[in-house]
């Protein structure tokens, strides 16, 4: 049974066995289809996408290196490179077969390629599904910012299959959670609740997902280009993305995307406590929330200085201010709250000293 969410301008397929694909592809009467993949999605995932498709025999595969730290311009130039060994010209397709990085950085390739190409982005982690599906943005880091340079332009369809889930690993889905819990705390409190009484292992997660995924939807279709209501979906993710790219440069086993995420909503919710009327109980829920999913990350004091000058290189910054999306209550979020260093400092000591 195909579930569908109509987005900006284009549709978001639910659906197992990826049935309305190789339809789409036929309409479409493209000259060329490119498939990107990593590594893993290249061994676990394109079997999956060429069973759906069995007719489509003439594609070219480009393949790049799987984690965060090779979404930069040096590999993306790399995808740009092989386009255009492989002749690509403005009629082909880009199918973006993967996590984040895949979809993020065969986005931006695309939108840019020639001054843009049609993709398509076939998620299969389950952060990439209720995350990186939906909202157009596309990207690649700098220097560990995260997404400091990308486009927003939509891809033609999106097509998500809770077939790809059954090839991740565990600390792979606890990733992906964070983001679902994190639509429940801005958007949804009835979700949110779902969240705590959900067993990743076991349950299923198509219903869980689609919820994700319309929420993040509902708000991007009314500020596609992040100047308003868009800005709660960065809850968490100023601190967040500053952990992440901390540990991108300093651990030999880097943080995920969501597990730095989880970091940064235990920290921005304890800001909200103090700037913006979340309660002390609605805090500490989250708290235990996190913890029931997450091993505690070690934070150090010494760390704080650069932690602080990554936040200020944020895009979501304004001037010298950085700026927040914080929880009035869990399920209501406001945006363009702008923190001082000192508080954001209290923060990451309220995390450092969890019991």
């Amino acid at each position: 049974m195909t579930k569908q969410i109509a987005s900006l301008g284009y549709n978001v397929y639910f659906e197992r066995d990826l049935d309305s694909l190789a339809s789409f592809i036929d309409e479409q009467q493209y000259s060329q289809i490119l498939v990107l993949v990593d590594r893993n999605t290249n061994d676990h995932c394109l079997p999956i996408l060429q069973h759906a498709i069995p007719n489509m025999n003439d594609y070219d595969i480009i393949e790049v290196d799987p984690g965060e730290e090779n979404k930069n311009i040096d590999f993306c130039i790399g995808v740009w490179k092989t386009m255009l060994d492989f002749g690509a010209d403005r009629k082909a397709l880009m199918i973006n077969l993967g996590g984040g990085v895949v979809t993020d950085m065969g986005g931006f390739a695309a939108s840019t390629y020639k001054r843009g190409i049609d993709f398509i982005q076939i998620p299969t982690t389950l952060l990439s599904q209720v995350d990186a599906s939906v909202g157009g943005k596309t990207g690649i880091d700098l220097d560990n910012l995260k997404n400091i340079i990308g486009t927003f332009t939509q891809p033609r369809a999106v097509f998500i299959s809770a077939q790809f889930l059954k090839t991740l690993d565990e600390r792979q889905m606890r990733s992906g959670f964070a983001e679902v819990i994190k639509h429940g705390l801005i958007f949804d409190e009835a979700l949110f609740e779902q969240t705590k009484a959900t067993d990743l292992a076991n349950d299923p997660l198509d219903d869980i997902v689609f919820r994700s995924v319309s929420i993040k939807n509902e708000v991007i279709t009314q500020d596609p280009t992040e100047m308003g209501l868009r800005k709660i979906l960065n809850f968490g993710h100023t601190i967040g993305h500053a952990v992440e790219g901390y540990s991108m440069l300093h651990d030999e086993n880097p943080l995920l995307h969501g597990e730095a995420i989880a970091i940064g909503m235990i920290c921005e919710a304890y800001l909200s406590t103090k700037l913006n009327g979340l309660s002390q109980d609605a805090l500490m829920d989250i708290v235990k929330s996190f913890d029931a999913i997450f091993t505690r990350y070690t934070m150090q004091s010494d760390w704080y200085a650069e932690l602080i000058s990554l936040m200020r290189n944020d895009k979501k910054n304004e001037g010298k201010q950085i700026g927040f999306a914080l929880l009035a209550s869990i399920g209501k979020c406001d945006y363009n709250i702008y923190v001082d260093e000192d508080a954001i400092i209290e923060s990451l000591d309220f995390y450092k000293n969890l019991a």
